[in-house]
Parts: C-alpha cells; structure tokens; sequence
C-alpha cells in the first residue's frame, strides 16, 4: 500500500461513484467516506466528517479560495472525526447514529493506517485540486451519454445550471462553461443532461492532462468486466488485490436479479447511515438494462445533441 495517499472517486451523479467506491473498499484497506460536499443532509452538511460549509452542488475548490477548505479537507483525509463540530450541529437519533459510525470508522481506521476514500459525485469540478492539493489519486467515472441521460430520466433529475455559473472561479476557470447560461430556466431535461455530460467532458479530459494523479475510467469498462477492472484500479491505486478483495468484488458484481431484488439492488434508494446508492447488482446486466431507458427517438436525440 502506498503511505497514506486519500482517493477520490467522482464523477458525474449516476456515473457509478457509489458502486466503485464500495468495491476500491472491500480489499480493507480504505475508509469510505460518503459525499462530504453534498449539500444536503444527510449526507453532506456533517461538519464531523467535513467541517466546512458547502453553498452550491459542485462546489469549485481551487488556491484561491481554499482558506477554509484546506483545513478541513486536510481532516478528512487524515481521518480526524471532529465530534464537538458535529454535535453543535446534528443532534437527532439518526445524525448521533452517524456520528458514533463514522467517528468509529475514523479513529479506527487512523490506527491501522487505513486511507481515507471520498466518494463524491460534487467533488467533480474541483478534482484537479484535491489531487495537487491534497495528493489525492482520483478516480473519475466516466459513463456514456445515452446511460446517463436515460438514468438522470428514469429518475426525474434535473440539473440548475446557476449552481455552475454562479461560483466566478469555477466559469474564470473553465470559461467554456458561459454557454451553459442559455439553458437556464430551459425545462428540456434531456438537452440540460446532455449539456452538463458535455461540460463535465471536457472538464475532466482537461483536468486528466493536467495531473497524472487522476485516472479517467469509463463506467461500462468496469461493468462489462469488473474483476479485470478493479484488478488493473487496486494497482493503480496502490491498493492490494487479495484473495478477499477479489470474492467480495465478484459476489457484489455478479449478484442475482431475484438476490438483488431482496436486497433492494433493483431500484435506487438512499439507505443506511452513508445514504448511499449502492447496491449489489449483476453489473453486466445493468449495462444491458441501462441501455434500454430511453425511447428510440430519444436515444436518436441525445446522440445528435452530443456530437453538435
């Protein structure tokens, strides 16, 4: 294992953060931390885990306006729980249930020398500065258009591009992002996802170039063949591949349609204390079934709206 050097792992929401996260931390030695800039609560706005408060969804962290986010990060990734900050703040049976969790989680995986592994989907555009800033490797999941589209529609999402473009350092940075302001109050779901898969695109290629420290992974290449997979990620990562970390990768990969539907893998749910979306699912199977949620006509329109 290398040193105690945190992982990222972002990517757009629906991108497959949570599935990957959730396997990168069965080999034992991570500590998984569930989207700490998320801001809602649960599971953001947990100043246990992250003290620091978050004001927009992709919030953009650079040098410039890292004062607060420095310190607090620097104790995440350290896995440093701070418990007086949470109880100011969170106090209700559920939230003293999370904290006792992940206040466990933090010190004892501080003792053993485990790594922190933030899972987050808003760490996204700010996934240059985790890796220079913080020596995170990165992790970006990268899932094809049509996939996505149909998984942001099957749910409802929506994207509001004035979370982008009201935050100067993130549109200074990555001025290709102003055309984004012609789809705001646009009640075309399809055209916004397609935007935002663009926008995000060409983000992180431009990041990748910049850092080695991140890695662009596409999502369908780790479900069509997970083991090869995260085989060829452990040891990006510095992670160990073990005879463990290879069984509970393949169970959680290979499950059931009648043993995922038992353990509600069929659908998307927040549950547990993490509130994460994870689920055991047989992942070629939600290749196949991914590819299937959005009409002819649709899957016609987005692949146009990409290549324009």
């Amino acid at each position: 294992m290398t040193g105690r050097v945190p992982v990222l792992v972002t990517g757009l929401p629906r991108s497959g953060t949570s599935w990957t996260g959730k396997m990168l931390a069965a080999g034992g030695g991570l500590v998984y931390v569930n989207e700490p800039l998320n801001p809602q609560h649960p599971p953001g706005r947990c100043p246990g885990v992250l003290n620091a408060h978050v004001t927009h969804r992709f919030q953009y962290i650079c040098r410039d306006n890292e004062d607060a986010w420095l310190p607090a990060f620097t104790d995440t990734v350290a896995l440093r729980y701070r418990f007086l900050a949470e109880l100011r703040r969170n106090r209700s049976p559920y939230d003293l249930a999370r904290m006792a969790r992940y206040g466990t989680a933090f010190t004892l995986g501080r003792l053993a020398g485990r790594r922190a592994l933030l899972d987050d989907p808003f760490a996204l555009f700010s996934a240059g500065w985790f890796a220079e800033r913080l020596g995170c490797r990165v992790v970006v999941l990268q899932r094809d258009a049509v996939p996505f589209v149909g998984s942001w529609q099957r749910l409802g999402w929506t994207v509001y591009f004035h979370e982008l473009l009201e935050q100067p350092l993130l549109v200074r940075d990555h001025p290709h992002l102003e055309a984004l302001r012609a789809l705001i109050g646009c009640q075309d779901r399809i055209a916004k996802a397609v935007a935002l898969w663009r926008a995000a695109r060409r983000v992180t290629t431009t990041l990748a170039a910049r850092h080695p420290g991140i890695t662009l992974v596409r999502y369908e290449d780790l479900a069509a063949d997970p083991e090869a997979g995260f085989r060829a990620l452990y040891g990006r990562l510095g992670l160990t591949w073990s005879a463990k970390a290879r069984e509970r990768v393949l169970r959680a990969c290979t499950a059931s349609t009648a043993s995922a539907a038992a353990s509600g893998g069929l659908g998307f749910a927040w549950s547990g204390l993490s509130r994460t979306a994870y689920r055991p699912m047989d992942s070629r199977l939600a290749l196949t079934n991914a590819a299937n949620r959005l009409s002819p006509e649709e899957t016609r329109r987005v692949l146009e709206l990409v290549s324009t």
